[in-house]
């Protein structure tokens, strides 16, 4: 390829790129851009096998800009189809508002911040759902800071580390950088003698009850005028360990008189007993609390806006105390409410869903009765359903409940045209066939024949579910098979034309062999189920999810010796 031809094919790609990645607000794709890029130039064909590496080049140069240079790029190269893109989104409804306060040359960070006290339920799917779409749409950075520094009331796990983020990744997330706090003690240390320094904190050792008395009288305590020296000596006490839990806490110094007392002298530090099940943070005993330490990280990390709950208005007023002492900039904030979901009769709580797991009410974190991302994992749904519901929500103040029939819908959207057709049977009620073919043929997916169809043998009888056996001398059409009679206790073949259905009403049932079928444990929200599939259901492969007919959409779970586990998605 000469170097001209090169420019020409760099050009028309940049553009190309550029106009992907602002349709769909995130990174350009290479597949997307080289189909309109040679049907738009057919002298490129001929190059076929190098113009995909000058593409690649070009793509990965766009995805490196901000999403508003792309933008400002793009209407440089080509203002009209910049233009058509956005008379095409004056019309849309996005659920997400626009971050307040960004300007073209800000970089957009945002932060999830989960306390690794156990695996996620579904209500946390919400925060790196929100997030991760608004990286997508500014094109900014995506950290994951675990918030693991009380190692005695929210005692992390340690397995939930690996879990949340195996949660974030089934979600279709990547972090940008992932934090943890019990690493940064010393960083934590750091500035609290800083703000010793300003005059910003002193140690104290009243009871908490004895201060909290004080406090919601507008006293002060008789340690709040303690020189910075003595505070220094007192702290670095702490550090080493030198008090037992209670004995000592550093408070932040703010406005003893403030009208919310919840404002007034908050503790910073505390002294903990309980070591840490970290290992490398287990010898430390003077932890953070939660507002010190998440102040702190969103300062160093670059936070530029948080989306926190609106029970939390406080933490960001206490934070700002300690921001004001350093000259910080606080970040901005988003205010949301809780959300709830339906269809659960398991609280949306961790601590809740450990202590039925414990005493064996569920059988686990993936348990399809519990409401956490694991189960639904495990169900078959997908992760994008779950974040495009969760973004539908938006971002209100006021509490917002989330139906799980939207989060069906979305998956059901997704996996539909993928998912191969079989039958399953509950509670088989035995009949013989007599007459007609000697299997019966439904097609593999009914949109789609050139998968071809299933072959199910009748010879040896049917077994059907007990609400489809027809009253005797009534018809049912055998789905795949054809029209059956109930005559004398059994079924006999009356024909294959399709009017008995179209024109007489005729049920279609499913159906599958009485003998060489499959035994199959369904598990459900309701319990497992049992039954007997078709023989070809053996074939499937593990995290295969398919449509049991009539019942609905499942996850083929394993294979054992003696029966087949599927968990069931939804109808």
């Amino acid at each position: 390829m000469n170097s001209e031809l090169r420019d020409r094919v760099e050009r028309a790609a940049r553009t190309h790129a550029l106009l992907n990645a602002v349709k769909h607000g995130s990174d350009a794709e290479v597949g997307a851009v080289m189909g309109p890029l040679m049907g738009e130039n057919p002298d490129f064909r001929e190059h076929a096998d190098e113009i995909p590496g000058v593409v690649g080049g070009v793509v990965a140069e766009v995805n490196d800009l901000s999403a508003a240079k792309r933008r400002a790029e793009l209407e440089e190269l080509a203002p009209e189809q910049l233009a058509e893109l956005e008379a095409d989104d004056e019309g849309d409804d996005h659920p997400l508002p626009d971050l307040p306060n960004v300007d073209d040359h800000d970089e957009v960070v945002m932060r999830a911040a989960p306390n690794p006290n156990g695996p996620w339920h579904l209500g946390h799917a919400r925060m790196p759902a929100v997030i991760g779409t608004y990286k997508q749409r500014y094109g900014g950075r995506f950290l994951c800071r675990f918030d693991d520094t009380d190692p005695e009331t929210k005692r992390p796990d340690l397995d939930a580390y690996d879990a949340i983020l195996g949660a974030i990744d089934y979600l279709g997330f990547d972090p940008d950088e992932v934090i943890r706090a019990s690493d940064r003690l010393e960083t934590y240390y750091d500035h609290a003698r800083e703000l010793i320094d300003l005059g910003g904190a002193y140690t104290c050792s009243c009871p908490q009850a004895e201060f909290s008395d004080l406090k919601n009288a507008g006293e002060a305590c008789p340690h709040r005028e303690k020189d910075a020296g003595r505070t220094r000596e007192e702290f670095e006490a702490m550090v080493d360990g030198e008090f037992s839990a209670g004995e000592m806490t550093l408070r932040v110094r703010t406005d003893i008189t403030h009208k919310n007392p919840a404002l007034r002298d908050w503790v910073a530090f505390r002294m903990i007993d309980r070591p840490h099940p970290r290992p490398e943070a287990a010898d430390y005993r003077c932890w953070p609390m939660l507002d010190f330490q998440s102040g702190v990280d969103d300062h160093l990390t670059g936070v530029t806006h948080i989306i926190r709950g609106i029970d939390l208005q406080d933490s960001a007023k206490r934070q700002r105390f300690v921001y004001d002492y350093f000259d910080w900039t606080y970040p901005e904030v988003v205010h949301w409410g809780h959300v709830q979901v339906d269809a659960y009769d398991v609280q949306l709580s961790t601590s809740t869903i450990k202590d039925l797991i414990d005493d064996g009410t569920l059988d686990g974190w993936d348990d399809p009765r519990a409401p956490t991302l694991a189960s639904l994992q495990r169900r078959g749904i997908r992760g994008e359903a779950i974040v495009d519901a969760m973004v539908e929500l938006g971002t209100s103040t006021t509490n917002v409940d989330l139906s799980m029939s939207a989060v069906y819908a979305n998956n059901r959207d997704l996996i539909d045209d993928g998912a191969d057709r079989h039958f399953l049977v509950r509670d088989g009620v035995e009949k013989t066939v007599s007459g007609g073919p000697d299997a019966g043929h439904p097609p593999v997916h009914p949109d789609h024949e050139e998968r071809g169809r299933r072959e199910i043998p009748v010879l040896g009888g049917v077994l059907v579910e007990p609400d489809d056996v027809p009253s005797a001398g009534d018809r049912v059409w055998l789905k795949g098979f054809g029209c059956v009679r109930h005559a004398d206790g059994d079924f006999e073949y009356v024909g294959d034309d399709i009017g008995a259905v179209r024109e007489e009403g005729v049920p279609v049932v499913h159906w599958v062999p009485a003998t060489g079928g499959v035994p199959v444990r369904l598990r459900t929200m309701d319990g497992d189920v049992t039954g007997v599939a078709e023989p070809a259901f053996a074939d499937t492969a593990v995290d295969d999810v398919v449509q049991f007919e009539r019942v609905g959409f499942a996850r083929v779970d394993r294979h054992d010796e003696d029966e087949s586990v599927a968990y069931f998605a939804h109808e």
